[in-house]
């Protein structure tokens, strides 16, 4: 028998939802809708005017060449991120999986750092590896690594992916040990009986069966890599040094906020939109087709 809510007013349901979409509406909407008409503006120096130009701020995006790297330099961030976040958190979650003493601290100690702020990340890891002032810096430099990604571009790039995939590992972690917990142990053993040993049956039971734990994790780690690392960034390198750090939301931010250039902020944010679109709809599309449910 199957339970069906019956309102007595047929404007209580309506009522129930109405501050949930007020919220969507004022919060994501509007600041969208906003952002697409002031992409085909141009306003003055002083902010006191502004024009209609059509697609003059898209067409002057596509003919720069340093937001063709700065789109490069995304994807390049977003893999690299959400390949170490995954696969340290599905090997942090595999060992906590087993009857271990203390797994319930083992576990919690793994989940703290998800209540971080990215910006407070940035911080945490700039006073660990900053040049001159940096704990690790100086077993780095005891290597004979010439480490300082103030100046150094490469430096500065390992240093953000870094910081971002400790960040985001927390939150992994918690739906792997899930998923791996959901998975039937008689499945296992059954595969333990024919003799498969513990890296097949990992391989060729588990990574199968968490496919959809793998799947919705790849689709919030990509988005969380171009939106969310932004406190990262602001915080360690301010998209430096020469913008070997400046992904696509910190230079929408930076031309907008800081160049004043409000028009070519917008069409950033607009395209920025449609490819996190297309791209979680690629996922969609593709991936999805090897995923196990």
């Amino acid at each position: 028998m199957q339970k069906q809510a019956i309102f007595q007013s047929k404007l209580l349901p309506y009522a129930l939802v109405a501050p949930q979409l007020a919220i969507v509406l004022i919060f994501f909407y509007w600041p969208a809708l906003q952002a697409v008409i002031q992409s085909f503006l141009l306003q003055d120096a002083f902010g006191l005017s502004t024009s209609f130009v059509w697609f003059e701020n898209y067409v002057e995006l596509f003919g720069d060449r340093a937001y063709f790297e700065a789109i490069v330099r995304t994807f390049f961030f977003s893999f690299a991120i959400a390949v170490s976040s995954l696969s340290f958190a599905l090997l942090l979650a595999v060992m906590a999986d087993k009857p271990l003493r203390g797994s319930m601290l083992y576990r919690t100690l793994l989940i703290w750092p998800y209540a971080v702020a990215p910006p407070v990340v940035g911080v945490l890891w700039i006073f660990m590896l900053h040049p001159s002032l940096g704990v690790l810096s100086r077993y780095l430099r005891g290597l004979g690594v010439d480490w300082n990604p103030l100046l150094d571009g490469d430096q500065a790039a390992a240093l953000i992916i870094l910081a971002a995939a400790w960040k985001q590992i927390s939150y992994n972690f918690l739906f792997f040990l899930a998923g791996l917990q959901a998975i039937p142990k008689s499945v296992l053993e059954a595969a333990a009986i024919d003799g498969a040993r513990p890296m097949r049956r990992f391989w060729t039971v588990t990574f199968p069966l968490l496919s959809p734990t793998i799947f919705f994790l790849l689709v919030v780690n990509i988005v969380y890599a171009f939106f969310d690392t932004f406190g990262i960034i602001d915080t360690m390198t301010r998209g430096g040094p020469g913008k070997s750090t400046e992904t696509l939301v910190y230079k929408v931010y930076s031309d907008g906020l800081l160049g004043g250039n409000l028009g070519s902020s917008a069409a950033q944010s607009v395209i920025l939109m449609i490819m996190v679109i297309v791209l979680t709809g690629i996922q969609f599309r593709f991936v999805e087709r090897k995923v196990t449910y």
